[in-house]
């Protein structure tokens, strides 16, 4: 397996400081020569995500939804929601629903979903087996030792029949110690994922975030052994277009989404990332829905 590095992001973010405050210009008409009026919209993003929207920014369909687009990059999470809440930012687009939901339990001032993106699947990776089935008893499994990706592990261990959990399991907060019923005897070890280069060799498994996996080379569609889902179990895990939350039925922001899920999009997400931002094209009630 080639080698893994550097370190996921999570919702663990939420308990460092922020950055010093970047801000934007909100949304004014702008006249542009080819199209007539378009709407000046801002919108923050970080990593990946930022490639894909200044690509959108390049869109005819942008122009036609009558969006000038311009997108800015940040390297600090709590701060491109506190400025997407303060209305200095239009918008943002780098974080799952449940990240959204731990920064408004520890914010007066709200964000919103407006849209869903993606699911970056979690998987289960081996050099040693090819199906989960095949895990002898006592294998050793190693998962990320940071309280939001420790529970998702978890859950995705569940998923593969692996382990158990109790039925109140905190899928934000949750450890191994939730496990009540581990058929196999299997020896889960929570690691620094910093340490998943020199972990790798030692286990028969290892749990990996999907950016972890693409920096490694790994696609988790093609190699891992096992992979959440898309369905009721992950919503938590979807990525979303947010806004402050008096803008969520704001009619030009959400082109937003329809431009994220157009066909040149698909393609450039298929062409570079091998599909593994895996689309979610749902309406925001799907993420809180109870079926």
């Amino acid at each position: 397996m080639k080698k893994l590095i550097s370190i996921l992001l999570s919702t663990s973010v939420l308990t460092l400081s922020a950055c010093s405050k970047q801000e934007a210009p909100k949304t004014e008409p702008v006249k542009d020569t080819a199209s007539g009026t378009l709407t000046k919209v801002t919108l923050a993003s970080s990593g990946s995500d930022t490639d894909i929207w200044n690509y959108i920014a390049t869109l005819p369909e942008t122009k036609q939804a009558g969006i000038d687009l311009k997108v800015q990059n940040f390297t600090d999470y709590v701060s491109m929601n506190t400025a997407v809440a303060n209305k200095e930012i239009d918008a943002n687009a780098f974080q799952s629903y449940a990240y959204m939901i731990a920064y408004n339990m520890n914010n007066k001032d709200k964000i919103a979903p407006l849209a869903t993106t993606y699911l970056e699947p979690m998987g289960i990776y081996s050099t040693k087996y090819k199906k989960v089935e095949e895990l002898p008893e006592g294998a050793s499994i190693a998962i990320p030792n940071d309280a939001a990706n420790e529970a998702r592990a978890l859950l995705l261990l569940q998923s593969a029949g692996l382990v158990k959990l109790k039925t109140d399991f905190d899928p934000a907060k949750g450890l191994p110690s939730d496990i009540i019923e581990n058929p196999k005897k299997l020896d889960i070890k929570p690691v620094q994922m910093a340490t998943a280069v020199r972990v790798k060799s030692e286990v028969d498994a290892i749990v990996l975030g999907n950016v972890l996996a693409m920096e490694g080379g790994l696609n988790v569609l093609k190699d891992s052994i096992f992979h959440e889902p898309i369905d009721q179990s992950t919503k938590l895990n979807v990525n979303i277009i947010a806004v402050a939350e008096s803008r969520q039925n704001d009619p030009t922001l959400q082109k937003l989404g329809t431009l994220y899920h157009s066909p040149a999009v698909g393609k450039y997400v298929q062409e570079h990332f091998g599909g593994t931002k895996v689309d979610v094209n749902k309406p925001v009630s799907y993420l809180t829905e109870s079926k």
